[in-house]
């Protein structure tokens, strides 16, 4: 069970959030809050807070950074942001989703930060994506994970392509990419992939919208399809071990957004937030077997509307991002038992 801190986190009263579209939370349990000033109505947008917050567990403000620069590509629509083990900060973006502002202007990139943003390595480039057999150019990826046992990012590359896609964390060398059960990426594609497939649509053999990817402590790939209410599970090699889908007693169909894990050694649960019936789904995550969920569409502490990216600190508290509507980062206390 978990309990809403209505009181996470704080910043100047006189700063203004955008879509807050990524949260992380680094190996110091520092929480990580990305958003996108430039989605602040223009007349409020002298107060946009920095595209970049860091927040210690209290919800303190530790630091801001962030922005265009002449060394990298900032991306044109921030989407997602990760801390890894080794004290980095990743960002990604979508900009040109789904329809790009102007010819070459798509975030084709992945940027590598120190966590006091300090610029250290970029992978791909604004709008040089040749599609999904590129080997050095993501387009417009929604989610990242870096796997600290192999030193490897994994790139849920979803909104321009549909595969996920790995490099080398330190050099950005690429090192092998997948489709949907384990295929071969299609060469081309032709629309971007849709937000989510009407009810009744057929599941092809390869994904939508790749919009998230985790790994777990045991070695399991997690990569969430958007478009198909599914969940497929992989090696770190890309071959394939299992699907799920997505349930709903209500009648909004399921769209899975974002993955976190249980903080106990053998990652008892699997969270995915769904931007459909807006809620936390828990799993079983020996089983797949969906048994919970929390959450319900809302504007007051504890609802949703839009969630869009999750995470975990290690003491099991979750953290979510809001884009479109509410705009915020909330923290869930994980209730123990007594």
């Amino acid at each position: 069970r978990f309990t809403v801190d209505a009181a996470w986190p704080s910043i100047p009263a006189n700063w203004v959030l955008g879509e807050v579209s990524s949260i992380a939370v680094d190996g110091r349990d520092h929480i990580w809050v990305l958003h996108r000033p430039r989605s602040i109505p223009a007349e409020r947008r002298s107060s946009a807070a920095p595209a970049v917050l860091e927040f210690d567990a209290t919800g303190r403000l530790l630091a801001t950074w962030g922005g265009p620069a002449d060394a990298y590509d900032w991306p044109e629509g921030e989407d997602g942001i990760y801390g890894d083990a080794r004290g980095f900060v990743w960002i990604i973006g979508n900009g040109g989703w789904p329809k790009p502002s102007a010819a070459g202007n798509s975030d084709d990139m992945v940027l590598k930060f120190t966590s006091t943003g300090k610029f250290v390595m970029q992978i791909g480039r604004r709008g040089k994506s040749t599609g999904n057999g590129d080997t050095e150019n993501v387009h417009q990826p929604a989610d990242m994970f870096v796997h600290e046992a192999t030193n490897e990012l994994f790139v849920a590359d979803g909104y321009g392509n549909q595969r996920v896609v790995v490099f080398d964390a330190d050099t950005g060398r690429f090192k092998r990419m997948w489709g949907a059960f384990g295929t071969t990426p299609p060469p081309a594609i032709t629309a971007n992939p849709a937000q989510s497939a009407p009810p009744s649509a057929d599941a092809p053999r390869q994904f939508g919208l790749v919009h998230a990817v985790k790994v777990s402590r045991d070695g399991i790939v997690y990569v969430a399809d958007r478009t198909y209410r599914r969940v497929q599970t992989f090696t770190p090699d890309g071959k394939f071990l299992r699907e799920t889908r997505l349930t709903s007693d209500s009648d909004v169909a399921p769209v899975p957004a974002g993955f976190a894990f249980s903080a106990d050694p053998r990652q008892q649960f699997l969270y995915v937030v769904d931007s459909g019936p807006m809620r936390v789904v828990v799993f079983d995550r020996a089983t797949l077997t969906q048994i919970g969920s929390f959450g319900m569409r809302g504007p007051r502490p504890g609802e949703f509307d839009i969630v869009h990216h999750m995470a975990a600190d290690s003491q099991g508290n979750l953290y979510t991002a809001e884009i479109v509507t509410n705009r915020r980062a909330q923290r869930f206390l994980l209730q123990r038992p007594r």
